[in-house]
Parts: structure tokens; sequence; C-alpha cells
């Protein structure tokens, strides 16, 4: 008997809405960014996820069109097990990632001390396929 493979990004998804962040009055998130790392860019809003910055979650969805600039909320997996692409430093199972720029995310660096608002590292690595992305968990 063979082991059943299992489909993990579907256990406990946790999603919010948020405000979308903007440049010059244009959504900072657009429909090609859905199923990208986002994080938190201000008061309940969220932008794309910026190299070495804190992971808040997966852009799961955006109402109306890219051409409804400020009318939009986006929806953000915050909690549960989901997958993301990467970019070097590659993650390792069991450890967390930061922000890798372009979409990604990467291996949070090691940090000596951890005191409050120190480490920005966020999830727990549970697979890593190559060199293309992982599955995280939000916790």
């Amino acid at each position: 008997m063979s082991v059943r493979n299992h489909n993990l990004e579907t256990v406990a998804p946790v999603l919010a809405t948020f405000k979308i962040s903007q440049t010059a009055s244009i959504d900072d998130l657009k429909d090609t960014n859905i199923g990208e790392p986002v994080a938190v860019s201000g008061n309940s809003e969220v932008g794309p996820l910026a190299s070495d910055a804190q992971l808040l979650g997966k852009l799961i969805a955006l109402t109306l069109t890219d051409n409804d600039d400020g009318e939009r909320v986006a929806t953000v997996q915050i909690g549960g097990v989901c997958r993301l692409a990467t970019s070097t430093t590659y993650p390792t199972i069991g450890n967390q990632v930061v922000g890798g720029g372009n979409g990604t995310v990467k291996q949070a660096p090691t940090v000596a001390s951890d005191p409050a608002g120190g480490n920005v590292s966020r999830g727990t690595v549970l697979d890593v396929n190559g060199t293309t992305d992982c599955i995280i968990l939000l916790n």
C-alpha cells in the first residue's frame, strides 16, 4: 500500500478583506497579482510584498476590475496553508519566510535575538518544490 497524496492547501484557510494601497491614485494590486504574497501597507490596507518585508498572506481575489482604482477590495488568505512562489535564498522545511520581491518569498534570515518588532519572518515551510514554490503554514 502506497502513501496517499493529499492537498495541504485545503487545510483551514482563513480569509480577510482589505483596502488596497495606492500610488498616485492607482491601486498597487491588479488581477495579475492574484496568487502572490502581500504585506500590510497601511491602516487595513495591503500591497505587494517587498523584498525582506513581512508576509501577511496570499492574495486570493480582487473585487470589480483593474479599471476601478480606489473602489476595489482585496481578499487575502491570512491563515491556513498556502503555496507561494520562491526566490533565492530558497526556503527550507521547518523555517520561516520573508518577502523575496517580484511576487515571491524567500528564506528568512537568522537573527540572534527576537525583540518585539525585530524579526519579520512568518509561517512554517511544510514543503519545498525545488526552486519554484513552497507550501507554508501561515501561523
